[in-house]
């Protein structure tokens, strides 16, 4: 099914160099925003260190970073078609830069806090902007070729980030994760008040602040709920409770003032479009399948396949490469052939037997090779998501529009993404809860219950920190007592030492029979050879006892990574179920063809 596309006015004309240059600026603000998430992550645990984090702020280090760049995301995008994005992108660079630099001055957790809170507000402005620029400075049948860049940016951050930030927090200091923003937003200011034009719709309007204030109250008590719940509060606590309440509120209050309003940051009117509003709502379900997997994956590689949890985020590497060359491969397909379903309907499939194979053949012995493998496989299903999405926004889109459509795609998917994280958070733990309740517990020894209690760690989003289940370390510790205990027999019942002998007469598994002998410190010539039978039959009881104790060490190790296995299992089972969702709703979007950009100009973007 086609829909016609709305009629667009003329687009203004710039030179190849123009457009390289502004392309080269945003990707590098874009850059900034996106290498400062992984940056700060490695650092994480030296930060909690060093300021002495209490256990209930760590959280906030990510959650007020979440709640300012997703909750402004739309505020941001308005302020880009009423001011040009050139002014909205410069400021989201000054307010990023100046905020690095306060975090790395911090002294304190709260000021930290507050200074990551300020970091998300320029974020969001980079990213509300980004692909609003390509809509500006190309045309429909352009913008396909150029939007794998943005793929890649993300793809070469989340690279080069952990191993830089390692570096940094290794052999400088924690704070320079912060101060290295500082050359790369240099270097991004230059090219783009050098070389980018204004970017300008020729229009002016008002700002809807009751609009603006609806929409953080409707936003950020969501988001506060849905990060705090259920660690901080349950979910039937009278403050998530609360919060969800407010939200709900405060966002028919949003949409009734956005229907009023003569300039909305959201316009509604943008939703009775059906390719809009069908892509909207793919875009939100597949932020959701996207960042489960993310999240989830490395629990499995660090509790089930025993790695460290730096092997295990540098295992999402190949996803990383393969999203940046499925953005590549589907924005070569799509400028080729002209349409954008078909390749997103092929990249859903794909996507969809990733799902599935992870679901139907995830198992304890999974080695890292097939995750890799399967990880590419995921990363080429997903790449398209993310540009297709938003261009497709931005296609049925008004030029003068052109941000709020692409801060809107963005806002949806983030939502998207923290709504699923949530909902799979629980779902998670409440099912590895459950396995190992009927799987762990009861094959664990009553004698070695409390030497594994501290493996069963608590699931959730939190529990990557968790070093897995150590076979052979416990199975070394549990052989090394039994050594430790012939050694003693061999002090007391053979060497005869005193000191050993009186240890063993305290010991309630010695029979009654050898305890006044071995109490008294010496050993009459009469009593050795009784003494040396109790040593070898001792000997012998250890050994079985040994056996039988790695035996059981080994049956609590299959049921442990049994239960992670078919716990996190779960969670794909859930994706697979959102994929499948998405592919539907991707299948009811009307396609819109290419159009040649024609017609008297009504408010495109000018030179200044």
């Amino acid at each position: 099914m086609t829909q016609a596309a709305p009629p667009q006015p003329q687009m203004p004309q710039f030179t190849q160099q123009q457009k390289m240059a502004t392309l080269l600026g945003v990707l590098l603000a874009l850059f900034l925003a996106a290498l400062d998430q992984t940056v700060v992550s490695t650092a994480t645990p030296e930060i909690i260190k060093d300021l002495k984090f209490e256990t209930s702020w760590i959280t906030w280090l990510t959650t007020a970073y979440l709640v300012t760049s997703t909750a402004t995301l739309p505020i941001w995008g308005k302020l880009s078609d009423l001011y040009g994005r050139r002014r909205i992108v410069v400021a989201g660079v000054i307010l990023f830069t100046l905020a690095s630099m306060l975090c790395g001055l911090a002294q304190d957790p709260t000021q930290l806090v507050l200074y990551r809170a300020l970091q998300g507000l320029g974020s969001a402005a980079i990213f509300s902007t980004a692909f609003a620029v390509v809509g500006d400075i190309f045309t429909p049948q352009e913008r396909p070729k150029y939007q794998g860049l943005f793929g890649a940016v993300f793809g070469l951050s989340s690279v080069i980030g952990p191993f830089a930030g390692g570096l940094l927090t290794d052999y400088v200091s924690w704070r320079w994760v912060f101060y290295i923003n500082v050359p790369v937003a240099a270097v991004a200011l230059w090219f783009i008040f050098s070389k980018m034009p204004p970017l300008q719709s020729g229009r002016r309007g008002k700002i809807d602040y009751v609009g603006g204030a609806l929409l953080l109250i409707a936003v950020i008590p969501l988001l506060l709920a849905l990060t705090l719940a259920p660690d901080t509060y349950a979910w039937g606590s009278a403050q998530i409770i609360g919060m969800f309440a407010t939200s709900l509120v405060a966002f028919i209050l949003f949409v009734v003032q956005e229907i009023r309003t003569g300039e909305p940051i959201v316009d509604m009117k943008l939703f009775s479009n059906r390719t809009y509003s069908i892509t909207a709502i793919a875009a939100f379900l597949m932020g959701a399948a996207f960042l489960g997997t993310i999240v989830f994956l490395p629990l499995f590689m660090v509790n089930v396949l025993g790695v460290s949890a730096t092997r295990a985020g540098a295992s999402l590497t190949p996803l990383t490469l393969g999203v940046v060359l499925g953005n590549v491969l589907s924005g070569q397909l799509v400028a080729r052939i002209g349409k954008y379903k078909p390749v997103l309907l092929g990249s859903l499939v794909l996507l969809l037997a990733g799902f599935l194979i992870l679901v139907f053949t995830l198992h304890p012995d999974e080695s890292q090779a097939s995750i890799v493998a399967k990880l590419v496989l995921l990363g080429i299903g997903l790449g398209p998501s993310i540009p297709l999405y938003t261009q497709l926004m931005i296609n049925t889109a008004p030029r003068d529009k052109i941000g709020m459509a692409s801060s809107s795609a963005t806002f949806l998917r983030q939502m998207g993404s923290t709504i699923g994280v949530a909902v799979l958070g629980t779902v998670f733990a409440s099912s590895l809860t459950h396995q190992f309740e009927t799987r762990v517990t009861p094959v664990v020894p009553q004698e070695m219950k409390a030497m594994f209690a501290s493996q069963q760690t608590r699931g959730g989003e939190g529990s990557s920190q968790t070093s897995g289940f150590d076979e052979k370390k416990i199975t070394s510790e549990v052989h090394q007592r039994f050594e430790d205990q012939k050694k003693l027999a061999k002090a007391a019942l053979i060497d005869n030492e005193p000191a050993a002998m009186k240890k063993l007469a305290q010991d309630p598994n010695t029979p009654e029979a050898y305890r006044t002998t071995l109490a008294s410190g010496e050993v009459s010539a009469q009593a050795k050879p009784y003494l040396k039978m109790a040593y070898d039959n001792t000997v012998k009881q250890l050994d079985k006892a040994d056996q039988k104790a790695a035996s059981a060490v080994h049956d609590v190790s299959v049921a442990f990574k049994t239960a992670w296995t078919e716990a996190i299992r779960g969670i794909f089972e859930v994706g697979l179920i959102v994929v499948v969702l998405g592919m539907i709703v991707t299948a009811l979007i009307p396609e819109v063809p290419f159009i040649k950009q024609g017609g008297p100009r009504q408010g495109p973007p000018v030179m200044e």
